[in-house]
Protein backbone atom coordinates (compact mmCIF):
# COMPACT_ATOMS: atom_id res chain seq x y z
CA UNK A 1 0.00 0.00 0.00
CA UNK A 2 1.48 3.29 -1.12
CA UNK A 3 0.66 6.38 0.89
CA UNK A 4 -0.41 9.64 -0.72
CA UNK A 5 0.01 9.01 -4.43
CA UNK A 6 -2.24 10.37 -7.19
CA UNK A 7 -4.00 12.73 -4.78
CA UNK A 8 -4.77 16.24 -5.99
CA UNK A 9 -2.36 15.96 -8.90
CA UNK A 10 0.60 15.27 -6.60
CA UNK A 11 3.00 12.34 -6.68
CA UNK A 12 1.58 10.89 -9.88
CA UNK A 13 2.31 7.20 -10.27
CA UNK A 14 0.60 5.56 -13.25
CA UNK A 15 -0.53 2.06 -12.33
CA UNK A 16 0.94 0.46 -15.47
CA UNK A 17 4.35 1.90 -14.57
CA UNK A 18 3.94 0.80 -10.96
CA UNK A 19 3.16 -2.76 -12.08
CA UNK A 20 6.25 -2.79 -14.31
CA UNK A 21 8.43 -1.33 -11.56
CA UNK A 22 7.35 -4.02 -9.07
CA UNK A 23 7.80 -6.76 -11.68
CA UNK A 24 11.29 -5.43 -12.43
CA UNK A 25 12.11 -5.94 -8.75
CA UNK A 26 11.52 -9.64 -9.31
CA UNK A 27 8.06 -10.00 -7.82
CA UNK A 28 5.45 -12.22 -9.48
CA UNK A 29 1.67 -12.00 -9.95
CA UNK A 30 1.75 -8.20 -9.74
CA UNK A 31 -1.66 -6.52 -9.72
CA UNK A 32 -2.73 -2.96 -9.04
CA UNK A 33 -6.13 -1.91 -7.76
CA UNK A 34 -7.53 1.58 -8.23
CA UNK A 35 -5.27 4.61 -8.65
CA UNK A 36 -4.64 5.12 -4.94
CA UNK A 37 -1.58 2.94 -4.52
CA UNK A 38 -2.72 -0.60 -4.00
CA UNK A 39 -0.35 -3.15 -5.51
CA UNK A 40 -0.24 -6.84 -4.74
CA UNK A 41 2.52 -9.30 -5.57
CA UNK A 42 3.94 -12.68 -4.71
CA UNK A 43 7.36 -12.86 -3.08
CA UNK A 44 9.69 -15.72 -2.28
CA UNK A 45 10.94 -15.03 1.22
CA UNK A 46 11.94 -11.72 2.72
CA UNK A 47 10.03 -9.64 5.19
CA UNK A 48 7.51 -6.81 5.00
CA UNK A 49 10.03 -4.09 5.82
CA UNK A 50 12.50 -5.34 3.23
CA UNK A 51 9.88 -5.51 0.49
CA UNK A 52 8.58 -2.05 1.41
CA UNK A 53 12.08 -0.57 1.33
CA UNK A 54 12.76 -2.08 -2.11
CA UNK A 55 9.55 -0.62 -3.55
CA UNK A 56 10.21 2.77 -1.91
CA UNK A 57 13.72 2.93 -3.43
CA UNK A 58 12.47 1.93 -6.87
CA UNK A 59 9.72 4.57 -6.77
CA UNK A 60 12.19 7.27 -5.70
CA UNK A 61 14.63 6.23 -8.45
CA UNK A 62 11.93 6.06 -11.12
CA UNK A 63 9.65 8.98 -10.24
CA UNK A 64 11.99 11.26 -8.31
CA UNK A 65 9.98 11.54 -5.09
CA UNK A 66 9.62 9.61 -1.86
CA UNK A 67 6.55 7.54 -1.12
CA UNK A 68 5.86 5.66 2.10
CA UNK A 69 5.04 2.00 1.47
CA UNK A 70 3.47 -0.58 3.77
CA UNK A 71 3.62 -4.25 2.82
CA UNK A 72 1.22 -6.66 4.48
CA UNK A 73 0.53 -10.31 3.68
CA UNK A 74 -2.79 -12.01 3.08
CA UNK A 75 -3.03 -13.51 6.58
CA UNK A 76 -2.61 -10.09 8.19
CA UNK A 77 -5.07 -8.35 5.83
CA UNK A 78 -7.66 -11.08 6.42
CA UNK A 79 -7.16 -10.96 10.20
CA UNK A 80 -7.69 -7.19 10.18
CA UNK A 81 -10.86 -7.60 8.12
CA UNK A 82 -12.16 -10.40 10.36
CA UNK A 83 -11.43 -8.44 13.55
CA UNK A 84 -13.45 -5.39 12.53
CA UNK A 85 -15.26 -4.12 15.64
CA UNK A 86 -18.00 -2.44 13.58
CA UNK A 87 -20.87 -4.18 11.74
CA UNK A 88 -19.21 -4.07 8.31
CA UNK A 89 -21.94 -6.11 6.61
CA UNK A 90 -24.52 -3.49 7.61
CA UNK A 91 -22.53 -0.46 6.43
CA UNK A 92 -21.69 1.11 3.09
CA UNK A 93 -18.02 0.85 2.11
CA UNK A 94 -17.58 4.62 2.40
CA UNK A 95 -18.71 4.54 6.05
CA UNK A 96 -15.97 2.24 7.28
CA UNK A 97 -12.23 2.65 6.84
CA UNK A 98 -9.07 0.99 8.03
CA UNK A 99 -5.94 3.03 8.56
CA UNK A 100 -2.99 0.67 8.32
CA UNK A 101 -0.09 1.68 10.56
CA UNK A 102 3.61 0.94 10.36
CA UNK A 103 3.64 -0.33 13.92
CA UNK A 104 1.33 -1.12 16.81
CA UNK A 105 -0.01 1.82 18.82
CA UNK A 106 -1.69 1.99 22.19
CA UNK A 107 -4.72 3.92 23.39
CA UNK A 108 -2.51 6.51 25.11
CA UNK A 109 -1.61 7.99 21.71
CA UNK A 110 -5.27 8.96 21.19
CA UNK A 111 -6.25 9.67 24.80
CA UNK A 112 -6.56 13.42 24.16
CA UNK A 113 -9.35 12.91 21.59
CA UNK A 114 -12.77 13.64 23.06
CA UNK A 115 -14.55 10.80 21.28
CA UNK A 116 -18.10 11.70 22.46
CA UNK A 117 -17.67 15.12 20.80
CA UNK A 118 -17.48 13.36 17.41
CA UNK A 119 -20.41 10.95 17.90
CA UNK A 120 -21.73 9.04 16.08
CA UNK A 121 -18.30 8.83 14.45
CA UNK A 122 -16.04 6.36 16.22
CA UNK A 123 -12.71 4.55 15.99
CA UNK A 124 -11.06 1.51 17.50
CA UNK A 125 -7.45 0.36 17.65
CA UNK A 126 -6.59 -2.97 16.05
CA UNK A 127 -3.42 -4.84 15.14
CA UNK A 128 -1.28 -2.11 13.52
CA UNK A 129 -4.55 -0.60 12.35
CA UNK A 130 -7.28 1.86 13.24
CA UNK A 131 -10.87 1.09 12.35
CA UNK A 132 -12.84 4.25 11.61
CA UNK A 133 -16.62 4.49 11.41
CA UNK A 134 -17.76 7.65 9.62
CA UNK A 135 -21.49 7.51 8.76
CA UNK A 136 -21.32 10.56 6.45
CA UNK A 137 -18.10 9.47 4.72
CA UNK A 138 -14.45 10.30 5.19
CA UNK A 139 -14.55 13.66 3.40
CA UNK A 140 -16.99 15.11 5.93
CA UNK A 141 -15.52 13.50 9.00
CA UNK A 142 -14.18 15.76 11.75
CA UNK A 143 -12.89 12.70 13.61
CA UNK A 144 -10.90 11.55 10.57
CA UNK A 145 -9.44 15.05 10.33
CA UNK A 146 -8.38 14.89 13.98
CA UNK A 147 -6.90 11.39 13.55
CA UNK A 148 -4.91 12.39 10.47
CA UNK A 149 -3.13 15.33 12.04
CA UNK A 150 0.61 14.83 11.92
CA UNK A 151 1.06 15.14 15.67
CA UNK A 152 -1.29 12.24 16.31
CA UNK A 153 0.51 9.97 13.87
CA UNK A 154 4.01 11.28 14.50
CA UNK A 155 6.58 8.59 13.85
CA UNK A 156 4.13 6.38 11.95
CA UNK A 157 3.37 5.58 8.38
CA UNK A 158 -0.42 5.64 8.17
CA UNK A 159 -2.49 4.98 5.06
CA UNK A 160 -6.25 4.54 4.92
CA UNK A 161 -8.49 2.38 2.76
CA UNK A 162 -12.28 2.25 2.64
CA UNK A 163 -13.98 -1.01 3.48
CA UNK A 164 -14.56 -1.99 -0.15
CA UNK A 165 -10.80 -1.75 -0.74
CA UNK A 166 -10.04 -3.64 2.49
CA UNK A 167 -12.18 -6.53 1.24
CA UNK A 168 -10.73 -6.37 -2.28
CA UNK A 169 -7.14 -6.47 -0.98
CA UNK A 170 -7.95 -9.61 0.98
CA UNK A 171 -9.35 -11.15 -2.20
CA UNK A 172 -6.38 -10.06 -4.35
CA UNK A 173 -3.79 -11.41 -1.89
CA UNK A 174 -5.48 -14.77 -1.40
CA UNK A 175 -2.92 -17.51 -2.04
CA UNK A 176 -3.33 -19.12 -5.44
CA UNK A 177 -3.15 -22.88 -5.93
Amino acid sequence: MLRGINVGGNKKVPMAQLRSLVEDLGYADVTTYLQSGNVTFAADGGDEAGHAAAVERAIADTFGFAVDVLVRDHAYLKAVMDACPFPAAELEGKQLHVTYLSRQVDAERYAHIDLPAYAPEDFRIGDRALYLYVPDGLGRSKLAEQLSRSGVNKGLIATSRNWNTVVKLVELTRPRP
